[in-house]
């Protein structure tokens, strides 16, 4: 009966980042689907090309908001390691393909850090850091992304982080490194937004 239970926090996981707030947003503001345009994903960074910062700003928190609450409730009432793990990916799965968004939906990145967020902050930076730099080099979203799921856990453990933020990395970063190959081979015109150029 335990271990059934124990399922209870990972379901959550999956409802919880199931819950396409770029959708709801920016049809609230807009009355437009975040997904019609721009990279095509319910993405903060979509939102902000059709809805302006603010909302996207939004966005983001409730994003985040949707890996760290069921990753946090795993912490505190189920305290098994595997079950945390389990729960962080899941909601990272969720945000990817949700349930309430016709399997339909973002990129995983925000639910992940909100997961980290939970087990250690430090991580996050970390992580961000990682992204920023292969961003930067490699001026590829997608690429960047992808590379950045398969690097993270290495990266922590390069930096002696070896406890459940490695772990959460390993699981997350996989799904996250998965989801990102559907935009390997895209174009992109401007990095982050994805805008033409003046004059262009």
């Amino acid at each position: 009966m335990e271990t059934l239970f124990s399922f209870v926090f990972p379901l959550l996981g999956y409802l919880s980042g199931s819950l396409p707030f770029s959708v709801w947003v920016t049809r609230m503001a807009k009355g437009v689907d975040v997904r019609d345009a721009g990279s095509g994903h319910a993405t903060t960074t979509n939102t902000i090309r059709q809805a302006g910062f603010g909302w996207g700003a939004l966005v983001a928190i409730l994003d985040v908001a949707k890996g760290l609450i069921p990753t946090l409730l795993a912490v505190q009432y189920s305290k098994e390691p595997w079950v945390i793990v389990l729960t962080a990916a899941m909601g990272v799965v969720g945000h990817c393909w949700p349930l309430f968004g016709q399997f339909r939906g973002g990129m995983g990145l925000a639910p992940f850090a909100g997961a980290l967020f939970v087990v250690n902050w430090v991580s996050v930076l970390i992580g961000l850091g990682l992204l920023l730099a292969l961003l930067f080099t490699l001026r590829h979203g997608a690429r960047a992304g992808v590379l950045t799921g398969v690097l993270i856990a290495p990266l922590f453990w390069l930096f002696n982080l070896r406890g459940l933020e490695f772990w959460i990395a390993l699981a997350c970063g996989l799904v996250i490194a998965f989801r990102f190959l559907i935009d390997w081979n895209r174009k992109y015109r401007e990095l982050w937004l994805d805008r033409e150029k003046p004059g262009s």
